[in-house]
This record gives C-alpha cells, sequence and structure tokens, in this order.
C-alpha cells in the first residue's frame, strides 16, 4: 500500500495534505524520514509515524450504534439527518456505512462499517439472519398471533413471510411483545401486525445474529465493537 493512501485512509488529510507532511519530513519509515508519497508500506510490519506519533492502521471498522428515532439509515439524505451525521470524523475517515435498515422512527441495535463482506454475509437472504425486536403493539396480542407468525403470515403486497417467533411480554389494552424475523423486508414488522389487525406504535432492534444491543449505550450513542463480539459476529452461522 502506498503510505499517502494509508495516511489518508486513517484521517491524516487529504492526498494533498498528506504530501505536504511528507514534504516536511514529519513522516517516518521504520525510523527514516521518507518523502516519496508512492513509497510502499506494510501497515501490519512497518512502523510509520507522523510528527513523532506512531500510526496504528486499521483496514476495517465496526461501530455499534443505539439508533435514535428520526435519524434515517443511509449514508447520505438532503432532508434527514442520517446515522453518518452522528459519527465522530476520526469514523468518518474509514466511509463506513449502515449494515441493513432501520425506519425512520425505529430505535436501536445499528451495526455500522465498511467491511462489504461482512456485510453482505449479515444481510444475504439465504443466510437467514435472525433479528429480534422489542416493540408496543396498539390492542391486545393473543395466543393465535403466535400461532400466525410461527405459520407465517401474508403481508400487503401478497408475500408470505418466513416464520417468526413471537413472545407476548404483556397482553392488556396496549401489549409489548419481541418478535425474532430472519428476513429483512422493507417495514417488516409493522407489515406483519397490520396483517392481522394491529399497529406498532413502539420499535426497537434489540439484537441481530448474536450480536445484542448494549444497553448502556444512550440513543444517539456509539461504540467500536470488542474483539469479542467481531469474532461472534464473523464466526457467526445460523444452525
Amino acid at each position: 500500500m502506498r503510505i499517502d493512501k494509508m495516511l489518508a485512509n486513517i484521517g491524516y488529510g487529504s492526498r494533498k495534505e498528506v504530501k505536504m507532511l511528507l514534504k516536511n519530513g514529519a513522516v517516518k519509515l521504520n525510523g527514516q524520514a521518507v518523502r516519496d508519497a508512492k513509497q510502499q508500506v506494510n501497515p501490519e510490519e512497518d512502523a510509520v509515524m507522523v510528527n513523532g506519533e506512531t500510526v496504528v492502521y486499521k483496514e476495517f471498522i465496526y461501530l455499534m450504534m443505539n439508533k435514535p428515532p428520526g435519524v434515517i439509515s443511509a449514508t447520505e439524505d438532503s432532508q434527514h439527518e442520517t446515522v453518518l451525521d452522528i459519527l465522530e470524523m476520526d469514523d468518518l475517515v474509514f466511509s463506513p456505512f449502515p449494515v441493513g435498515r432501520l425506519d425512520k422512527d425505529t430505535e436501536g441495535l445499528l451495526l455500522l462499517t465498511n467491511d462489504g463482506q461482512l456485510s453482505h454475509r449479515l444481510l444475504s437472504p439465504k443466510k437467514h439472519v435472525p433479528k429480534t425486536y422489542f416493540a408496543v403493539i396498539d390492542s391486545e396480542v393473543i395466543e393465535e398471533d403466535i400461532i400466525s407468525f410461527k405459520k407465517g403470515v401474508i403481508l400487503d403486497d401478497g408475500y408470505e413471510t418466513k416464520p417468526a417467533e413471537l413472545k407476548i411480554l404483556k397482553s392488556g389494552i396496549t401489549s409489548d411483545i419481541e418478535l425474532t424475523i430472519t428476513e429483512g423486508k422493507f417495514h417488516q414488522v409493522k407489515r406483519m401486525f397490520e396483517s392481522v389487525g394491529k399497529r406498532v406504535v413502539y420499535l426497537k432492534r434489540l439484537s441481530m445474529g448474536p450480536l445484542p444491543l448494549d444497553e448502556t449505550l444512550e440513543l444517539g450513542e456509539y461504540r467500536e465493537l470488542t474483539d469479542e463480539e467481531l469474532s461472534s459476529i464473523q464466526n457467526y452461522e445460523v444452525e
């Protein structure tokens, strides 16, 4: 990898700004000043310093966010705030993107990364990665709904969903439920309840595959995945 590309990728400025750092002798490779922007470097073996600080290089970034309502799960939007607008510049330089989408008014777990292979693996319809949601429903959820969801329900466009696991946490005038699905159709949770004559009034994603939401994260907060969390999601296989 070219040294100017490596430094630009991790936030030391544009290629032009990095070339100025090189020209001014601010960059050292294995203890020697380097001024050639085309200089090849192995981030895993070579020691790179900028202005006396050791450069720690990483290719991929993996972030867990507790997505707040009112924010779009997209990389850009001309009218609304996006999840990328929440990120610090040190994280934005890696060009992360959301893995899947949560509706604008839905809260909870959102994974952001620049690892396209991992994203594809988690989102592929063939993988059936389970996603669990907590929801408040505007009416009483009953045993018949559990049976219907387990069989699969017909959405408004005629699509029949795959079997889903519905748990009733509290039932009454309004109901608290948990729902685990293995698909990601547009507004799927809301449309599933609409198919049985009920309406979702609050929705929060709790987990994706083996990755649970860190409940200590306030709405709008995020952090990098721990090594254990990253390993669990990289090696995850649906049984």
